[in-house]
């Protein structure tokens, strides 16, 4: 058979530059984000002291990276646009001392393959620059042009040449959350670089060269990270341990304020992520996430950044090693600032009873667990006055199901005037409520036992009333007798942007104004005064974790995380009275036998069950 024939045959061919960019970029641009990373890495690596990030839409419309740094002749304009260029690697041994941020020559081919570039650049000795424009992957224009020494690369409409994958992106919030995080890795990696950070015409970040890493913390977070801060720093011959950590009062209820580097690289490492959160266990919940910047420097022959096409994570050469010097010196550092002994972990050690360590009561500073001097528990405040108008008859279904429970005698539950009241305990005692370990509430039935979950179900009462509040013509407010002003991290007060039209109609009162800070001047009535700041910053935590993970509009998500943050807490006592009232409310939900998130709010015991147990 000739070799004409053979080649005619054949099922292998080689794939286009145009499809193979493509597919080289859905491993390296993901989202905008990812645009946005491997321009400022290009930026930092051309040595530049100042980048201006310019965002519009999330990234879909607009992302331009601006830089004062060492630009680009005509010769290495088309080149730095071909597949696996770069100036960074000139043989193999160079994959193993990695010390530049962008160096696999993916970046920008894959940029260009999805997108409309135009890039401006100038090296600083040069008389003139020059202007290059590609789409899809495809040149369009390449001139002389009068621009400023450095380079500008400005990247339109994301993804328009592959609508499969711009129909996969989440919202503007998400993406831009994303965006966000990205700049504030590059930020606290390099200080003394200078930020400006534009979104739709509002500046989010403007950040000075030379600072300190604990202004720039300052700078990007919100002030109250200023006097909580702990920096550490420990040298070895084999690995260099520094940065901060922020006290354990500031956790938040989202990830999303905890950064690790490894030579100035952002990275991912979850069992480091996951050693880190576990020694916060003595002064945190499981779910609260302390803020942190932990820097690893290494020799780059000890560590691979070669193992992620985005270069998100990396590999070292002695994980083991790493991690325990990472752990201790974390440790170390939290510990000496609290003047505490030795703490064993959850994965060592499930108590702190001992004496070498706290007792079970032990508390940094917070709501959970405090005491009074006198050695009692303070009783944790009842935070919400929901209070719905109890219904004459309940609906279908829900109203069979209380009676079969209750077997309520029907003049009993008429008495209604104040000459009956004093009897009520009594009657509450005759109904058989109990409250177990102050997180249950049970009572008989004619043919069993139930048992309510007093979190679950108050969480569904307040969803209801919070979901119904937004559609109301005029939201219930109850107005402060002095307005706070709040201040917002940056990607918070993005959220509230988009989310404020929704939680003006909850019943809160909030004027957006300008450097990242509201001002709240009412509040829902279920809400008691003081609690107005928690409440609001709990609620945006809490949507943050909701988005993405269940598929709800708006509306849901926010009365939802109301709901949550307001709910009853586990291990609240209840009056008889308080017990009763509800589980009227609760039965005068649409859905009483599930919370928001379709947990259960009660669950039923048959007699014979419990019989059963006896035999």
């Amino acid at each position: 058979m000739s070799q004409e024939t053979e080649s005619e045959q054949s099922i292998i061919r080689e794939l286009p530059p145009e499809i193979s960019n493509k597919i080289a970029a859905g491993e390296v641009i993901q989202r905008p984000s990812s645009v946005v990373k491997e321009l400022l890495d290009n930026a930092i690596d051309a040595g530049a002291d100042h980048l201006k990030i310019v965002i519009q839409n999330a990234g879909r419309t607009l992302i331009q990276v601006i830089d004062n740094g060492s630009g680009m002749g005509k010769e290495d304009i088309r080149l730095c646009f071909e597949q696996h260029a770069t100036s960074k690697i000139q043989d193999v041994d160079d994959l193993f001392k990695v010390r530049t941020l962008g160096f696999r020559g993916e970046a920008m081919a894959s940029i260009a393959s999805v997108s409309q570039v135009t890039l401006k650049t100038k090296r600083p000795g040069d008389e003139m620059g020059w202007k290059y424009e590609i789409w899809g992957g495809e040149e369009k224009s390449f001139e002389p042009a009068a621009v400023e020494s450095g380079t500008s690369v400005a990247v339109r409409n994301l993804f328009y040449n592959v609508r499969a994958r711009r129909q996969f992106l989440k919202t503007d919030a998400t993406e831009f959350r994303h965006i966000l995080k990205t700049v504030q890795q590059a930020a606290l990696a390099n200080p003394d670089l200078g930020f400006e950070m534009i979104a739709d015409t509002d500046t989010i970040y403007d950040l000075p060269k030379e600072q300190s890493l604990k202004d720039r913390i300052t700078d990007m977070f919100g002030k109250s990270y200023k006097a909580s801060l702990i920096h550490f720093r420990e040298e070895t011959s084999y690995l260099t341990v520094h940065g901060v950590l922020a006290d354990p009062k500031l956790t938040k209820r989202s990830r999303g304020e905890q950064f690790l580097f490894v030579n100035g690289r952002p990275i991912q490492h979850r069992y480091l992520t996951h050693v880190i959160l576990n020694i916060y266990d003595a002064w945190t919940g499981e779910k609260d996430y302390p803020f942190y910047a932990i820097f690893l420097e290494i020799d780059p022959k000890q560590v691979d950044v070669n193992v992620h096409p985005a270069k998100e994570e990396v590999k070292f050469e002695d994980e083991r090693s790493v991690i325990k010097l990472t752990k201790s010196v974390v440790k170390k550092a939290l510990h000496e600032e609290f003047m505490v002994p030795d703490v064993p972990n959850r994965d060592e050690e499930s108590s702190f009873s001992s004496s070498k360590g706290f007792s079970s009561d032990f508390n940094f500073g917070g709501a959970k667990n405090k005491q009074h001097s006198g050695g009692e528990k303070e009783p944790v405040k009842f935070p919400s006055r929901i209070n719905f108008d109890r219904p004459k008859s309940q609906k279908g279904d829900q109203d069979n199901f209380s009676k079969q429970l209750y077997d309520f005698d029907q003049a009993e539950k008429n008495e209604q005037d104040k000459s009956n009241q004093d009897s009520r305990p009594q009657r509450m005692r005759d109904r058989g409520f109990w409250q177990l370990h102050d997180r249950y509430i049970l009572t008989q039935t004619r043919s069993g036992l139930c048992m309510i979950d007093q979190h679950a179900a108050h969480k569904r009462i307040i969803f209801e009333k919070a979901l119904s509040a937004t559609e109301a013509a005029i939201p219930s407010t109850q107005q402060l007798l002095f307005a706070q002003t709040m201040d917002f991290s940056a990607s918070e007060f993005s959220l509230l942007e988009e989310l404020h039209p929704i939680i003006q109609r909850m019943g809160f009162n909030i004027q957006l104004m300008s450097g990242n800070t509201a001002m709240i001047s009412g509040v829902p009535a279920d809400i008691d005064v003081g609690d107005e700041q928690s409440v609001l910053k709990s609620m945006l935590q809490q949507y943050r974790e909701l988005d993405g993970r269940f598929e709800f509009d708006e509306r849901r998500k926010l009365a939802i995380a109301f709901a949550s943050k307001t709910a009853i807490p586990k291990g609240k006592k209840l009056t008889d009275m308080e017990m009763e009232n509800l589980l009227d409310q609760l039965f005068a939900c649409d859905e009483p036998y599930k919370d928001p998130l379709k947990k259960p709010t009660l669950e039923y015991i048959p007699l014979e069950d419990i019989e059963a147990r006896f035999r």
